[in-house]
């Protein structure tokens, strides 16, 4: 009996070396955002696939804004191995190739009537993901990229007033995202300033600010903009589709085990899925609550913004195609996905947003 209690003993040993060991993999993972918010949320639900996908061999860790760098050094700290990973959207760096606003944000739907579903099918299905996987070298970083989020549309924002026009918004000093989303606004004369999440509510509360754009209404309510503006415009063309995705250290990705790498992948399609349901939901319930509990009013976006933010769209569009050869590969698959699956998607959407609006009115 002795024998086979130090057999069993041994056998337990061996059992903890070997789970220790199988979780000594971790991969850090620094967001653009603080703990609390609800891209965070999501991403910690990717980190649970990961987790469960390898036995526990590679674990996710979630650290807040600047809990190694700033936001703005995420890319550059994980390209040089500071921390495994970031969390942001592509389009932030877009200072570093032009084309990472196609991938992050494709500024009002690429011109061509993307929608964040329509993207998810160019990107899957469509070449996107090849070009994806290019992205990095042409940027010059040592990165595996990861798309998680996809998003869209996008909200145009929250004001302290209705605007009647275009003129209206120009008075306002508004929060626009980075990139070719941000200058496509001050194309069209609105004073766009760019800052990070967690900055936003502050600048609106001091003043720096007046008006401010986010995403959707539980993320934005989650940073508590309703606290401070109440009128909330749901329309618009800026990011029609938006697409947070991790950046992994290469050297970090090519160290794991072909199952594990196999986990990052499996599990970041499975996040896209995902986040497209836990967003429709998650939305509905929060525009309720911001409306029925906190004063906020849904107002209609003026009619001459989508003209003009259109325009100056398609201008900044053609602009970078000119001036990057890669830029212009990517956009023209779009445009050639775009040629082929708009036109169905589009007459397709179109029955069903009048199916949904129907229902709407009845709750009215």
């Amino acid at each position: 009996m002795l024998k086979f209690k130090h057999i069993a003993a041994g056998a337990t040993a061996l059992a903890l070396m070997a789970t220790t060991a199988m979780a000594e993999k971790v991969l850090r993972i620094q967001s653009v955002l603080p703990i609390t918010a609800d891209e965070v949320f999501m991403l910690n639900e990717f980190g649970k696939d990961v987790a469960a996908l390898t036995g526990g061999s590679l674990t996710i860790e979630v650290l807040p804004a600047g809990a190694v760098v700033g936001p703005r050094d995420i890319m550059d700290a994980v390209d040089a191995g500071l921390v495994e990973g970031g969390f942001a959207w592509t389009h932030y760096w877009g200072g570093k190739h032009v084309a990472a606003n196609l991938f992050g944000a494709p500024v009002a739907g690429a011109g061509v009537g993307l929608d964040n579903i329509a993207f998810l099918s160019w990107f899957q299905y469509g070449g996107g993901k090849e070009l994806y996987d290019r992205l990095w070298d042409e940027m010059g970083v040592n990165v595996k990229g990861f798309m998680l989020q996809p998003v869209g549309p996008e909200a145009l924002g929250w004001f302290p007033k209705p605007i009647e026009s275009m003129d209206d918004f120009r008075q306002m000093r508004f929060r626009a995202p980075p990139g070719m989303v941000g200058a496509a606004y001050a194309d069209i004369g609105v004073p766009a300033v760019a800052m990070g999440g967690g900055d936003i509510l502050p600048a609106l509360e001091k003043g720096t600010i007046d008006a401010a754009e986010w995403c959707c209404p539980k993320p934005d309510s989650v940073f508590g903009f309703q606290k401070v503006l109440k009128h909330y415009y749901l329309q618009g063309l800026h990011q029609v589709t938006v697409n947070a995705d991790m950046y992994v250290n290469r050297d970090f990705y090519d160290s794991l085990t072909e199952q594990e790498q196999m986990a990052l992948d499996v599990a970041a399609n499975a996040s896209l899925s995902k986040s497209l349901s836990y967003r429709i939901y998650e939305n509905g319930k929060a525009l309720k609550d911001l409306t029925e509990n906190h004063g906020v009013i849904l107002e209609d976006t003026p009619q001459d913004y989508f003209t003009e933010y259109m325009a100056a769209a398609k201008k900044a569009l053609q602009a970078a195609a000119d001036e990057d050869e890669f830029f212009a590969e990517v956009w023209q698959s779009q445009k050639d996905f775009a040629d082929i699956a708009v036109p169905f998607w589009a007459g397709a959407q179109t029955s069903n947003a009048g199916l949904g609006r129907a229902h709407a009115a009845t709750l009215k």
